[in-house]
């Protein structure tokens, strides 16, 4: 029980998250690859300016299983991310327009 508690506030705090960052505060990024069965991204990223983060290609976390069926190698993406417990999670995803 406590692990779908937790599961529904993380979900809801990713989805809080999302609704609270402006569209400027958002990297483009695109994906490389998703692997759902270790929860992580490849992300060939822009600058992440809440993380003083140059672009570059790189591995995060994502917390919140369904982010990742939001994206599939080759989509080109916009998305926040943050330092949690020394790892680099997505926090939010959308597609990117054109």
């Amino acid at each position: 029980m406590n692990k779908l508690i937790a599961a529904a506030l993380i979900a809801l705090s990713s989805t809080v998250a999302l609704a609270q960052v402006p569209a400027k505060d958002m990297a483009e990024a695109e994906v490389r690859r998703v692997d759902k069965d270790s929860k992580k991204v490849t992300l060939k990223h822009g600058p992440i300016k809440n993380l003083d983060m140059p672009g570059m290609t790189m591995v995060f976390q994502v917390r919140d299983p369904a982010l990742l069926d939001k994206m599939a190698a080759g989509d080109k993406i916009r998305f926040t991310a943050e330092q949690q417990q020394g790892a680099y999670v997505v926090t939010g995803v959308e597609k990117a327009t054109p």
